[in-house]
């Protein structure tokens, strides 16, 4: 097969209509198996495949973008890069989409490889028109062509062709095509930023950070909530939340909280600052971050107890988030009665709003009430317990019911609290004087669905894996547990049947 189709190949110089070669060629390439493509694959001569192209028609261009995909996907990254770097870079100017990212899609897989690479650095054409690629109205395109350049500004050698030559004057030209392409600039250069300080350092003296930092406090709202978003994933890194805070992005991004009262537009962007402080304070200190940014914590308080839906949501999301450590648990406790009021608010909220509302209710009481068994001591149960107990008048059976309900998130949501509280001996005594809580756990069959199985087994894992179980539910209640967990989440008790003399 390999050697009709390099007879094939051959058949392609010339001028003139090819369009049944390549059909046939298509058929061959597609039925050799990727493995003989290796092994030939080399000594294959793709020229005319590449001639007719990138001066077919249509349908010619659609079979040679096929048979190329196929064997270039068994050639070896370095083996293109070395003979065929003027004919992507062709591919790139080419006016149909499919060739394009054809093109892309190889540079990629170069770029992948630290010893192709240096194949295509001193090709600055290539180089330029994969940030050309960046404008172009096909997303596709745009976005591999993003990700190749990130690629290659993860290297020294790449960061100074970026930044450091005429290719930057290429990125800023490409910026002034649209909002849309500036913020897709915007993305790469927080991309590569986010890798290294010494990236960060280049991202920063070229002047493109610096600019999308300005327009962070513009007059513009639909820009500061796209700046806001894009700087969020940069204060992920140490070096990121380091550059920000002495740019004085931080203290910024909190005068927007506190002024947000005044401004009418403020919902627009305000979720994303919120989420800019749930982030720092997940990858930073809770402590640190709520005691030198107050307005943060105040307006997720607020949110959390407002009217309006989505802010309810995030509100809650950041709260689950913030509580995932005992230093967040320890900065609500500082809250006092306001956090109580929240937490209230909360679990109200889990049993009466729409769904996804409740679902997004239920995930943070779990991670809020959550503690480590080595964080067991007699202040942290104690608040544990109030906190639970302040959800509802009888919380134990408040879950239960919503875990009875015909929605399969609900039922889950609900059990991964009770998962979250199984450890806890306070919780555990709740459980076994709730009636009929035991009979319920080992019930496989209000179990829907199989995520609603792995939700129970869950529970039932936490619960055998706490110290205090065996005490508190009673060595009857316990082996009941032990021989749900030996039998797998999937049982199903065998049901014999007897004969009946006469029967059908």
């Amino acid at each position: 097969m390999a050697a009709s189709i390099e007879h094939l190949l051959c058949a392609l110089s010339g001028a003139g209509d090819h369009l049944e070669e390549l059909r046939t060629l298509q058929t061959a390439v597609l039925a050799l198996p990727l493995g003989a493509l290796r092994e030939r694959g080399p000594e294959l001569r793709l020229d005319g495949v590449f001639s007719i192209m990138n001066g077919g028609d249509r349908e010619q261009v659609s079979l040679c973008v096929t048979i190329l995909e196929r064997i270039l996907q068994a050639l070896d990254p370095v083996h293109i890069a070395r003979n065929y770097k003027e004919e992507l870079q062709r591919g790139l100017h080419h006016p149909e989409d499919p060739v394009r990212l054809l093109a892309i899609s190889q540079v990629g897989r170069i770029v992948e490889s630290s010893e192709a690479m240096t194949e295509i650095l001193n090709n600055l054409d290539l180089l330029r028109q994969m940030i050309v690629c960046i404008g172009g109205d096909k997303i596709a395109v745009a976005k591999e062509a993003m990700t190749s350049l990130s690629r290659i500004g993860r290297s020294s050698p790449g960061l100074q062709l970026l930044f450091g030559s005429n290719l930057l004057s290429e990125l800023r030209a490409v910026m002034a095509v649209s909002d849309v392409v500036r913020y897709r600039v915007y993305e790469l250069v927080l991309e590569i930023a986010s890798v290294s300080a010494e990236s960060l350092s280049f991202c920063a003296n070229c002047a493109i950070l610096p600019q999308l930092l300005e327009e962070l406090t513009g007059d513009d709202v639909l820009v500061r909530v796209a700046c806001v978003e894009m700087v969020t994933s940069l204060s992920g890194t140490l070096h990121g939340r380091q550059y920000l805070a002495q740019q004085g992005v931080i203290d910024k991004i909190s005068n927007l909280i506190v002024g947000a009262d005044a401004d009418p537009l403020s919902g627009l962007y305000l979720p994303g600052l919120v989420k800019f402080f749930g982030n720092l304070a997940l990858v930073d200190s809770p402590q640190q971050i709520c005691e030198h940014y107050p307005a943060f914590l105040k307006k997720v308080f607020d949110m959390a107890t407002g009217q309006e839906p989505t802010m309810i949501g995030v509100a809650v999301d950041t709260l689950g988030v913030l509580a995932s450590n005992i230093e967040g648990k320890q900065i609500l406790q500082k809250a006092g009665s306001r956090f109580i009021e929240v937490f209230r608010r909360i679990g109200h909220h889990a049993r009466s709003s729409p769904t996804e509302l409740r679902v997004r209710c239920l995930d943070a009481i779990a991670s809020i009430m959550f503690l480590l068994p080595d964080d067991h001591t007699d202040d942290l149960l104690a608040m544990a317990e109030s906190w639970f107990r302040s959800l509802s008048t009888q919380p134990i059976e408040t879950f239960r019911s919503m875990a009875a309900q015909p929605f399969p998130e609900l039922h889950c949501g609900s059990l991964k609290v009770f998962t979250a509280i199984a450890n806890q001996p306070w919780a555990q005594r709740m459980m076994i004087d709730s009636p009929g809580f035991v009979e319920y756990i080992v019930d496989r069959s209000v179990d829907p669905d199989k995520d609603s199985k792995d939700a129970k087994f869950e529970l039932v894992k936490a619960l055998i894996g706490a110290k205090t179980t065996a005490e508190v539910f009673g060595n009857q209640h316990y082996l009941r547990l032990r021989a749900y967990h030996r039998e797998g989440p999937y049982y199903v008790r065998a049901v014999s049947t007897v004969a009946v003399e006469g029967a059908e």
